[in-house]
């Protein structure tokens, strides 16, 4: 939600460059500040995001949207994608020798990066916004 945000801000030539505070982001979609401000850390250490000290400081997106893909956000925040335990790189349960969904799951994960890979925030700020009435009550990552 907040590179969205942000990569809207960039769209429009807003002052600061598109930035946005922490603050103003949180507020805007009812997300405790404490959560936002992790989370925009995170994607600064992961170079997806630049933040400026100072009145006309925040936030804003180190690269242009069309730039960084939605794979990039999820895995800066949540860390790698996996389908199971043992589909991590070094993953592994008491049943690695003889599991016979290992090689298919691990194609599965492949599949999920590629399109995560493919879509970009880009393509998500030009999604027209969904009223409020009709999304889904469901926990997610914030984007």
């Amino acid at each position: 939600m907040a590179m969205k945000h942000l990569a809207l801000r960039s769209d429009q030539g807003s002052q600061g460059q598109g930035s946005s505070s922490a603050r103003e982001i949180a507020e805007q979609y009812n997300i405790p500040i404490e959560l936002m401000a992790k989370v925009l850390q995170r994607l600064v250490r992961r170079g997806l995001l630049a933040s400026q000290q100072g009145t006309r400081g925040g936030y804003q997106l180190a690269r242009r949207p069309s730039q960084i893909s939605v794979a990039d956000v999820i895995q800066a925040i949540d860390g790698p994608v996996t389908v199971t335990a043992c589909s991590g790189d070094d993953g592994r349960c008491d049943q690695f020798a003889k599991c016979n969904v290992r090689d298919p799951l691990w194609r599965v994960r492949e599949r999920i990066l590629t399109a995560l890979g493919e879509c970009t925030i880009a393509e998500l700020a030009t999604d027209p916004p969904v009223p409020a009435e009709s999304r889904p009550n469901v926990l997610h990552t914030h984007l």
